[in-house]
């Protein structure tokens, strides 16, 4: 059998010292397949955003492992977790995280400037994942004249035009009214069961964590729950 994709292992993950030290995740413990989509569960201030950023890679934990494929993480280091972050996941904020005066490609097509991917296989790749998207007659606007829902999809947008194998998304419905929210979580659940991307969504939504594979319910840094276990 493969190594799951992820693998959270005793994960600690503590802030401050002394008295004012605060213990976000308390040894968190459980895996994650290929193509899954699991949905992060607790109230504001559970550790569930903690977690997403240490699965990320974007926070490094106190103590225990993060293994991604089999892979002890601390070992990624400078260029190569740069690396390994912007070619094996994508990212979708509640708040866009869109440069407002920059054109919808421009911003579709960072991760790729940042890889170092030439100009016209930039354009060629932002032009066929906003396609995908729908996105097409948006490609020269600027992202500040969007809808809330357009500028969530040029995010999305933002977030596959890698290639990823895992998207993280932190509230991605938090920003929109329920319609749109509902249209953006189809997106999401599309490109899971549809591509085979790891879908990992961080929300307070029941009714979207409910179309997830699985649940996880974090409280006062602990796992509480992890519901629908794939068998």
């Amino acid at each position: 059998m493969r190594d799951p994709i992820i693998r959270s292992v005793d994960v600690h993950k503590t802030y401050g010292r002394g008295h004012g030290r605060f213990e976000a995740l308390k040894g968190v413990s459980f895996d994650i397949h290929d193509g899954e989509s699991i949905a992060i569960l607790g109230k504001s201030g559970s550790g569930k955003s903690t977690l997403m950023h240490v699965l990320a890679l974007l926070d490094a934990p106190t103590s225990g492992t993060i293994l991604l494929e089999g892979v002890d993480t601390s070992t990624l280091q400078g260029r190569r977790l740069n690396r390994t972050r912007n070619e094996t996941f994508g990212f979708v904020f509640q708040q866009f995280f869109l440069t407002p005066n920059a054109s919808v490609l421009d911003n579709v097509t960072l991760p790729l400037k940042i890889a170092g991917v030439g100009t016209a296989e930039r354009r060629r790749r932002g032009l066929a994942t906003l396609e995908q998207l729908e996105l097409l007659d948006k490609t020269k606007n600027k992202a500040v004249n969007l809808s809330g829902g357009q500028k969530q999809r040029v995010a999305i947008a933002r977030a596959l035009v890698n290639n990823p194998r895992i998207i993280f998304a932190d509230e991605p419905t938090g920003n929109l009214d329920s319609k749109t929210g509902a249209a953006v979580e189809d997106i999401l659940l599309g490109l899971n069961r549809e591509n085979g991307i790891t879908l990992i969504v961080v929300t307070h939504d029941d009714d979207l964590a409910a179309r997830c594979d699985r649940r996880l319910r974090i409280r006062d840094g602990l796992l509480l729950e992890d519901a629908g276990v794939a068998a």
